[in-house]
This record gives structure tokens, sequence and C-alpha cells, in this order.
């Protein structure tokens, strides 16, 4: 295999050179050094004529795998989610999913409408070329759109639906810079919709395309955002219609902020490494990744360091819509004592880095990425990638699903 080739083939995995493949389940010694995994000879062998073929055949590996969820170890921490009331109504996120779905004909809802329980959910990927499932906006009426965008209005914040927009928009100016309309685009997301829109029964919808997946799980008053994946190439645009757009600038200085605030003990803690990943390690694919804890602790703060870490992870909850970030940010505060943050990388004005937050039932991970479409060949800040996971089987509100399904009888359905 040419070493180009070998090199684009990495990338499709968020790996460099002379790194090895990470399956969905693999579990890396430390996360301080490159993932691991057997893999490497049979996924090169695959690479030899098409290295999105290789990738493809790694995605649905992992997709034939039983869902178990984010895990430190492989076993799930039980009781951490349960079916309650939380003051906060869906309703509105229901009636929009609703005026969306009525709208569809019967070809684009074949495509467009899945069952609760399906695989689906976890057919996302954040490479342009993966297959979408789903209606794209590209292909909707003027109506259709308005009523999408209101669905994300309505179920996301104010900052939330902004961010979702502009990174949209950075794809428009991707496709500009790449003259590449066909594979980058404003336009070219995808919605799909899991279960019937109900007040009582469990329903969500899915948003995904290059750079943007958000998995959004509805219970009643319940909401589970998780996973979701925002990431951009470029960060800004300094010229044409979206001039000024920028994002992950709060996600990028909170976190700088973060690290600098920690003395030098502390930070022998937190930073595992000078070298950053390739990669977030729960990317598309990796429902089942082991990841231990590893950093500093809550606890081993001070309390301004502790307002600063709290912050930092408001700034990823805050895209939920208002009060269901609340529900979400009290369910974070009550394992505060095993939350851990994590550091790769520089922390100078210039320097690219990684950080995650970890705890039982959040992972929050951002990494300063190489360029991809825009070609350069090491870490900058002018690509990003980040995700938000909920741990111990409980993305995709998989926990939640399952506890509804032993409260009736679904004996006819499987989740998968």
């Amino acid at each position: 295999m040419s070493s180009f080739k070998r090199r684009q083939f990495l990338q499709l995995f968020g790996l460099t050179a002379g790194a090895s493949i990470l399956s969905a389940t693999g579990h890396p010694r430390s996360s301080t050094a490159r993932p691991l995994v057997s893999h490497m000879a049979q996924a090169e062998a695959a690479v030899t004529n098409d290295p999105f073929t290789a990738y493809m055949k790694q995605a649905e590996s992992a997709l034939h795998e039983e869902f178990r969820g984010i895990t430190t170890d492989g076993q799930i921490i039980p009781k951490l989610y349960s079916i309650k009331p939380t003051g906060k109504s869906t309703k509105l996120v229901q009636q929009a999913a609703d005026s969306l779905i009525a709208t569809l004909n019967q070809q684009q809802k074949q495509k467009t409408l899945f069952p609760i329980n399906s695989i689906e959910w976890r057919r996302w990927s954040n490479i342009h070329r993966y297959p979408r499932q789903g209606i794209a906006l590209k292909e909707m009426t003027m109506r259709q759109k308005q009523l999408a965008f209101n669905l994300l209005r309505v179920s996301l914040s104010v900052r939330g639906f902004e961010t979702t927009r502009d990174i949209m928009r950075l794809n428009q100016v991707l496709a500009q810079l790449t003259n590449k309309p066909e594979e980058y685009g404003k336009e070219l997301y995808w919605f799909s919709f899991m279960g019937q829109p109900s007040m009582t029964e469990p329903w969500g919808w899915q948003l995904e395309g290059h750079h943007l997946i958000i998995n959004y799980f509805v219970l009643g008053e319940q909401v589970v955002m998780a996973p979701t994946f925002m990431g951009s190439e470029p960060v800004r645009a300094t010229e044409g219609e979206y001039a000024g757009t920028r994002v992950f600038e709060l996600e990028e200085s909170k976190g700088l902020a973060t690290i600098r605030a920690l003395t030098v003990e502390q930070r022998n803690k937190a930073i595992l490494n000078r070298e950053i990943p390739p990669e977030v390690f729960t990317t598309a694919f990796r429902d089942n990744f082991e990841l231990r804890y590893e950093g500093i602790s809550f606890p081993d703060l001070m309390s301004g360091q502790q307002e600063l870490l709290l912050d930092l992870i408001q700034e990823y909850i805050g895209n939920i819509r208002d009060g269901h970030a609340q529900v979400k940010m009290e369910e974070i505060r009550q394992h505060l004592e095993n939350t851990y943050f994590a550091w790769m990388g520089g922390f100078d004005d210039n320097s690219v880095f990684y950080y995650r937050i970890h705890s039982p039932v959040v992972l929050i991970e951002f990494d300063h990425q190489a360029g991809q479409a825009l070609g350069t060949k090491k870490p900058s800040r002018n690509h990003i990638h980040t995700v938000v996971r909920t741990p111990n089987g409980n993305d995709y509100g998989r926990d939640i699903l399952r506890q509804h399904y032993e409260q009736f009888d679904h004996s006819h359905l499987h989740l998968h």
C-alpha cells in the first residue's frame, strides 16, 4: 500500500500514520497512547483498492454488536437513570415533529420513519461520504425546511440552534473553498424519526450530516440528546456570505481557561500526553467503547477551579432546550465526586489540544484535528471535533427505553 493511500485510509478512521485501527469495543491501555486493536492486517488488506469500503466494513461490524454503551471497563453501572417527571414539557417538540411528518409524501415517509428500537439510531457518521437515511434539507420544499428548522428551534436552546445553523453555513463555505458542492453544503443534512411523536410513548428524531449529528430521544417529559457530534472545518468564515461566522470559540477558550487555572501539581494529574489524539475516542461506531477515568478529579479542584469546569460543562449541555439542560446539569452535579478532567497537548495561545470531561452520566470530548478537506497535514485550530455522550447505556435514551419496555408489554420488540 502506498504511503499516501495508507494515510488516506487512516484519516478516515481518525487515526495517524503508525496507529492501528480501533474497533467499536477497543479499550486503549491508556488514552495517553494511540489506541490499539488486532484488526490492522485485515483492515489494511481491505483498503488496498478503496479505503472507504474498509470504513464501511468496520462500521457494519460495529453495528452488528449488541448495544451496551460507553463504559470504563465493559460493565454498566446500574440504576443511574430512571423514568421520572421533570416538570419540563416536550409538547412543543412533539407538535413540531408531527407538523413536519405530516408534510412528507409516502416515498419520503418510507425512508424517514423508523421504529423506536431501530438500528438506524446508530447509523450515523461524520464522514461526508457515508450513506444517509431520512430526508435531506436539499430535497425539502420551502415549507418543509421551515418546519424542519422549527423542530430544531424548539428542541434546542437559542445557542444550540445558532451553533447548528452555523455549522451548516460553514459546511457551505467548505463547499465553496473546495469547489465540491456535491460533497459539502448547508443543505446536505438529513432528518429521520424513530417512533411516533407522542406525549406518553418513546420516540425521537435524528439530524445527520457532515460535522453535525444530533440524536434526540423523548419519553414523556424526559429528553436525552446524545450522542451529539459537532465539528467544523473551517471554524470561521472570513469572507463571503457568511463572513464573521465562528463556532466553538467558547468551547476552546473555556477549556484553555480551565487547564490554565490549575497549579503545576494539578496539571501533572490532568495532562495525559503532550501529543493530541487524531480523533475523539467516542466518535461514530464506538457505542460500546471502553474509556477509563483519567486526569484530575473534581474533588481535587479548588472551588474556583470547580466553577470553571462546571461552566465548561454547561457550554455543551446548554445546547439542549433550556429546561431540559437544567435537568441534565442537575444529574451531572449528582456525580461530581466521580467526574474527571483530562488534557492532551499544550495550553499556550497557539497550542492545539484535546480535552475530555468524564463521569458516570456524561462524556464530553474536544479535539483539534488535522485538515481533511482543506488539506493541512498537522492539527490546527481551524478543524475541531466535539462529542457528547451519555455513558453506561443511555446514549439514544436506550436505558430509559429499556425500563419503559420492562414496565409495559413490548415482548415483540428487540433492542439492537
